[in-house]
């Protein structure tokens, strides 16, 4: 076999996914590897740093058996990779801290609260483009070095060092050589200035953390480093490219253009709009975020993050046994015409955009004697296409134009049901592609653009293809009827 291949690395909140790519954007082999998630106490969401690792060598060892590709044939590697997930490690031996706390965790809320009293949202938001809340990682590495015996004195000595998922692949890949990590996961810390593209100082000082722990920051689009003989992994295979996952999923979708938007249906729902070189201050609810043009550079972009999509149909098959896999959802949400008036609003986890209210709690409203299990698998599906224009109708104003079309991905984008009731309460067509998974995709292509293994970015448009078009077969009276009725139960 001659022929070369970019292989990605897909390090997600659930498991860790690796796909090679052919010179044609098709998928040669690939592999899937879940994680464990461990939840301490109410609220509290970790994963273990080491199992991180592991399932990373697990499913590039899977794909390079099954496949029978040799790695020398692996002409660069990308990582994507869940955002604002902490971690914290021994710079000599690089043993962690403490578990990996993920973005989903709330234990930091009270800590958020103190710092909104203190009316330090105007600052962070201008400098961070972000809200005070405890999805982001300044406060999570706060926690780590107040908690944990004896970090906060190794932070101040530069014993130990933060990074995100990425920075801690990149430091396991190379063996320690590179304590790195690039815009798009850097702007998700609260503590990185998106308009000078650095760490903000006056930020440190005021989450009290050390700069000599924070790693160096790149553009998506380098060379981070090179492997390590690590595991399946030959030494010498440079690391091209690095991006936050939905960043990644932007890239995927050719988002490359301002006005481009993509929302992808994983865990939580993740809405973002190209916004080009001009960042925007966004209103209540949205963050502007740094994305990746065509050429791997910075840009703007606005983003709003629902916590809960496939997480809650999963609610429906672990926590109350409605169905037995995600998939049954469509069928059961089509054996009725409507929900029957039943709304479900998921906020398990608090409210993300543009609510932004980590005290919300999840509700089942509108029930009685005649609801079915089926009317409550609708309203959940239903309540992620409500939550989806939530999101869009705040980032319409924000960036003063109306979007034409959204594209989508992710696991729940495979439902037909969700993907038209989204056409439908939108009044937009929904485009679905063929490749579901544009987070591998997506970093994937920008490994090979940086490296040259493709031209530049029309070389990349050719590779994207439409696999479904839905269209709105809803009237605008029914739709805003629904949608009124949405709001009021939120």
């Amino acid at each position: 076999m001659g022929q070369k291949f970019i292989l990605a690395i897909d390090q997600g909140t659930t498991g860790t996914r690796a796909v090679a790519y052919d010179r044609d954007g098709h998928v040669v082999s690939h592999s899937y590897r879940q994680l464990t998630q461990y939840y301490p106490r109410p609220g509290w969401v970790e994963h273990d740093p080491e199992e991180i690792w592991q399932s990373c060598l697990g499913v590039i060892e899977e794909i390079l058996t099954k496949s029978g590709l040799k790695p020398a044939k692996i002409e660069a590697i990308g990582i994507t990779n869940q955002r604002e997930t902490t971690l914290v490690w021994d710079r000599d031996t690089g043993k962690p801290q403490y578990k990996a706390i993920v973005w989903q965790c709330r234990r930091t809320a009270p800590h958020c609260d103190e710092l909104t009293l203190k009316g330090l949202d105007g600052l962070i938001k201008k400098r961070t483009g972000l809200v005070i809340d405890p999805y982001f990682s300044a406060t999570k590495i706060g926690w780590i070095l107040d908690k944990v015996p004896g970090a906060r004195k190794k932070a101040d000595k530069g014993e130990i060092v933060f990074g995100t998922v990425d920075s801690w692949l990149l430091w396991k890949l190379t063996g320690g050589a590179a304590h790195l990590t690039e815009y798009t996961n850097a702007s998700r810390t609260m503590l990185f200035n998106i308009h000078k593209l650095e760490w903000d100082t006056e930020l440190l000082d005021l989450f009290q953390i050390p700069g000599k722990i924070l790693p160096s920051v790149r553009p998506s689009g380098s060379i981070f480093g090179y492997t390590t003989e690590n595991g399946p992994l030959s030494q010498g295979i440079p690391i091209a490219a690095v991006l936050g996952d939905q960043q990644a999923a932007l890239f995927g979708q050719m988002g490359f253009n301002p006005g481009t938007a993509k929302n992808t249906y994983g865990t939580g729902c993740f809405l973002l709009l190209n916004l080009g070189k001009k960042s925007v201050t966004p209103s209540k609810g949205l963050v502007a975020t740094l994305a990746c043009d065509g050429q791997g550079k910075p840009i703007y972009a606005l983003e709003g993050s629902v916590f809960m999509a496939g997480a809650a149909v999963q609610w429906l098959r672990d926590g109350l046994g409605l169905i037995k896999a995600p998939k049954d959802s469509e069928e059961a949400a089509a054996r009725v015409k409507d929900t029957g008036g039943v709304y479900m609003v998921p906020a398990f986890t608090g409210l993300g955009a543009p609510y932004w209210d980590s005290s919300a709690r999840g509700a089942i409203l509108g029930i009685n004697r005649g609801t079915k299990k089926e009317h409550i698998i609708r309203a959940t599906l239903e309540s992620i296409a409500y939550q989806t224009r939530d999101v869009l109708e705040v980032m319409e104003a924000d960036a003063s134009q109306k979007l034409k079309k959204l594209r989508v991905d992710g696991g729940a984008a495979k439902n037909d049901f969700l993907m038209q009731f989204q056409s439908d309460i939108l009044g937009i067509p929904v485009e679905r592609p063929v490749v579901l998974e544009t987070t591998a995709l997506g970093v994937a292509l920008l490994t090979g653009l940086t490296i040259g293994f493709w031209k530049n970015k029309e070389e990349l448009t050719h590779l994207w293809k439409r696999g479904a078009s839905f269209t709105p077969q809803m009237d605008n009276e029914k739709r805003e009827i629904l949608y009124t009725g949405w709001k009021k139960a939120v």
